[in-house]
């Protein structure tokens, strides 16, 4: 029971984090053409650190939805209804 609820935690995280750096990505391409003078030795669609940079904001996101999955999952579910 306990892994089955994080893992739809994480499912749901996932799809939120998949669809923001698809999103980011684009915008991030259409920003970096316009200020592409101002950068300094660094091609504007570098491939290299859109992964790096895209990668790293996904763990960040699945981090931050594994934290609160994880506490989530421990409480009992009756000792949380009767909370409310």
């Amino acid at each position: 029971m306990l892994r089955c609820s994080i893992k739809m935690a994480l499912t749901n995280g996932i799809r939120i984090i998949v669809l923001g750096l698809l999103i980011g990505c684009v915008l991030a391409l259409g920003a970096a053409q316009v200020l592409g003078a101002l950068l300094y030795e660094v091609n504007p669609s570098d491939p290299v650190t859109f992964a790096g940079v895209s990668l790293l904001l996904a763990m960040v996101g699945l981090w931050a939805c594994y934290i609160p999955a994880r506490r989530a999952a421990r409480i009992d579910p009756m000792e949380a209804l009767r909370y409310e």
